[in-house]
């Protein structure tokens, strides 16, 4: 049989690797017996050890033997039993809707799976155990590695005491260190130092090996840093081949994952291929199916000195990448936006505010549903589990008639293991408004301080909550905080919401971050339980806004949790009449601007959009009377209106006199004069009205 290019790739990946002859010995067995000695094979140990490349060995090894083999990556998956079958039967080359474990039954010969990263399977663990694997044929091998130990469950089942083997990494030996060296063309006199340096380090070791690919002559003088990979990474760094490769890895260290077009607005380059290419092939460089990313200790230590060493430089790239990722949230919708908006997220996951509110590395991106009519009995018993009977019967009033706003999040074994309920306030029937408190306190508030305007909408997250942990950090709650900020993004005209607390001093700094507002007045009692309720009103700060404050926040907070950041000055909120008012008013001082310095128009959302939040009243005053003037234009393109036009134009736009001047000059009675004048500045007000309901 004719050597293939596989071949050639396996071999040259296996000549990469020196020790782990136990580990290998025991796959290779499992491999050739007729009857598998263990269903599951477990590799665990820490960042760097070497568990992703022993996998990789692994492949290459089943190929070799002919072996058909289904590689996944936690880091990749989604964290729900439907998506990983998905992302199985697409690795298998299965049709998308079929099941793993009926398809591989027909499959012939043994068949290997291999889950790296573990760990950010945690929310799939028992479904794992106790229904995915069980169902799988008997020829098929699993091999899982990652940062732990099997847990408790495993162990305690007498099935897989009996069918599950677990294996330890550690450091390779010196020998084994001075033989991966000695493949790395490192000089024999360099190598002890090395090896002592790096204890048998993987990752350290192949860091040095880079440093020296990089530099052959370098003499190798390592630092006393305790932190024996960040300091290879910073002597790697050091050694890069220009600027700009090191300004790649500073970019890639600081997303979730990096493809050429975030790379090139992050780093300002026109193309990043090349860029691209060349940390493919950097050693603690991963690559997965939306983009690179660095191992866990390289970003750690990347990110750490960059924001030391340069804040305005690691600002910038934050900036940039939330840029970037503002962009794709208004380009994408569904699954792809929700990913997008993880990505966000991440840039905030080292934030000393919000890091002991949030589970984001062990939630993946679990996608919520609607509820079956089997699910609604076991979220009114959720609800009443965690706030008692009659918060139940509140929960069974609202599903009733809002089941379709409701999103269930599924654990393990399919069951709803948390749910959100979204209760949109404008849409409530006359007869419901009444029932609940929360809802009763709600409206008592908008109607008396944010009253809606026309088609603006309200939402209440009247109920959250995880089967378990209720509203304590946890996966689940931080899936939903997800949830939640994506309905702020997507949701057309939303003017208000409400967000409710029963811990509202545990929630208070995460949602003061978050620019959500306490507010005591429309908070509510159900029972014995008492809730705290966050308010936002997104007309005076909407979403894209928003996320630039919350990047503000991001960058300016370092170690200090409360360092101060300004807010934008406040958007006013004018109702119709109020609004149909001020444009009156502001025709009037339009040839005098000094007057129009404290005028409610400047800070209305026309405005503020027109100039920016953060503008001057000089600013604010001149695209004021732009907008005016720009409104008032339009009507004389009507000849209905045309008159009106010339009207303002006289009087208001470019001053010819007084009333009693500018009507004779247009030849119409004083009377017929002013009712025009009243009507064109009504006219104008509702233009621009409409383009205030609509910014």
């Amino acid at each position: 049989m004719p050597l293939r290019l596989a071949d050639r790739l396996n071999a040259a990946r296996r000549a990469q690797i020196v020790g782990r002859e136990r580990e290998t010995a025991l796959f290779l067995e499992a491999l050739h017996a007729e009857e598998l000695p263990f269903h599951l094979l477990h590799v665990y140990g820490p960042g760097g050890i070497g568990k992703s490349t022993l996998l990789r060995l692994f492949a290459g090894l089943a190929v070799q033997e002919g072996v058909r083999v289904a590689s996944l990556d936690g880091r990749n998956l989604d964290a729900d039993p439907k998506s990983f079958e998905e992302a199985l039967a697409d690795a298998l080359g299965l049709p998308p809707d079929a099941v793993p474990a009926s398809a591989l039954d027909g499959l012939p010969g043994r068949v290997v799976l291999l889950l790296d990263t573990y760990e950010l399977l945690a929310p799939l663990d028992t479904w794992l155990r106790e229904v995915f694997m069980p169902a799988l044929p008997a020829h098929v091998l699993v091999v899982t590695a990652g940062r732990h130990p099997l847990g408790s469950a495993w162990l305690a089942d007498p099935g897989w005491q009996a069918l599950a083997q677990s294996v330890q990494l550690g450091p390779l030996s010196d020998d084994e260190g001075r033989a991966y060296l000695t493949h790395r063309k490192v000089a024999s006199e360099q190598q002890d130092a090395v090896i002592a340096f790096t204890h048998g380090h993987p990752l350290a070791l192949s860091l040095v090996a880079d440093l020296f690919d990089l530099h052959p002559d370098l003499a190798f003088q390592p630092d006393a840093a305790p932190d024996v990979v960040a300091m290879l990474i910073e002597q790697f760094v050091q050694h890069v081949p220009g600027p700009e490769h090191r300004a790649a890895l500073e970019a890639c260290a600081l997303v979730r994952g990096v493809n050429e077009a975030l790379l090139a607005e992050m780093i300002g380059v026109e193309d990043a291929r090349p860029l691209f290419e060349w940390m493919r092939h950097v050693s603690f460089i991963n690559a997965g199916p939306y983009g690179l990313y660095p191992h866990d200790l390289a970003r750690e230590a990347l990110a750490t000195d960059l924001r030391w060493r340069n804040p305005d430089r690691f600002a910038l790239l934050h900036d940039r990448a939330r840029a970037y990722y503002a962009r794709r949230l208004s380009e994408t919708v569904g699954r792809d936006q929700q990913r997008v908006l993880s990505d966000y997220m991440f840039l905030h996951r080292d934030n000393p505010v919000i890091k002991p509110f949030l589970d984001w590395q062990e939630t993946g991106s679990a996608v919520p549903e609607p509820p079956t009519e089997a699910d609604l009995p076991l979220l009114i018993a959720m609800v009443e589990r965690h706030e008692g009977e009659d918060a139940a019967g509140l929960a069974a009033f609202w599903l009733e008639r809002y089941a379709d706003r409701a999103l269930v999040f599924r654990g393990t074994e399919g069951q709803p293991g948390a749910f959100l309920l979204l209760l949109p306030l404008d849409e409530l029937a006359e007869e419901d408004r009444h029932v609940d408190p929360a809802v009763q306190h709600a409206l008592a508030y908008l109607d008396e301080h944010a009253p809606l305007r026309s088609g603006e909408r309200a939402t209440h997250f009247r109920f959250w909550m995880a089967a378990d942990t209720y509203q304590a950090v946890s996966a689940f709650q931080s899936q939903i905080f997800l949830k939640i900020a994506q309905h702020y993004l997507t949701t057309p005209k939303l003017a208000f919401t409400f967000f409710p607390c029963a811990d509202t001093e545990f929630w208070a700094p995460f949602c003061g971050y978050a620019e959500l507002l306490h507010t005591p007045e429309a908070g509510y009692e159900v029972g014995e339980h008492s809730f705290g309720v966050f308010t936002h009103d997104w007309r005076v700060l909407p979403w894209m806004q928003w996320l630039d404050l919350l990047a503000a926040r991001e960058t300016a907070t370092s170690d200090t949790p409360s360092a101060p950041v300004v807010s934008e000055q406040p958007v006013a909120v004018l109702d119709e009449a109020a609004f149909t008012k001020a444009v009156g008013d502001a025709f009037r001082h339009y040839a005098r601007p000094a007057t129009l310095a404290d005028h409610p128009l400047l800070n209305v959302r026309i405005v503020t959009d027109t100039v920016g939040a953060d503008a001057d009243a000089a600013d604010r005053i001149e695209a004021l009377r732009i907008l005016l003037a720009e409104a008032a234009k339009t009507l004389e393109a009507t000849p209905r209106d045309e008159r009106l036009y010339r009207g303002l134009y006289r009087m208001y736009l470019h001053p010819s006199g007084s009333q009693e001047q500018v009507a004779e000059m247009l030849e119409v009675p004083l009377s017929t004069f002013r009712r025009h004048l009243k009507k064109a500045t009504g006219r104008v007000a509702e233009i621009l009205w409409q383009r205030e309901l609509n910014a």
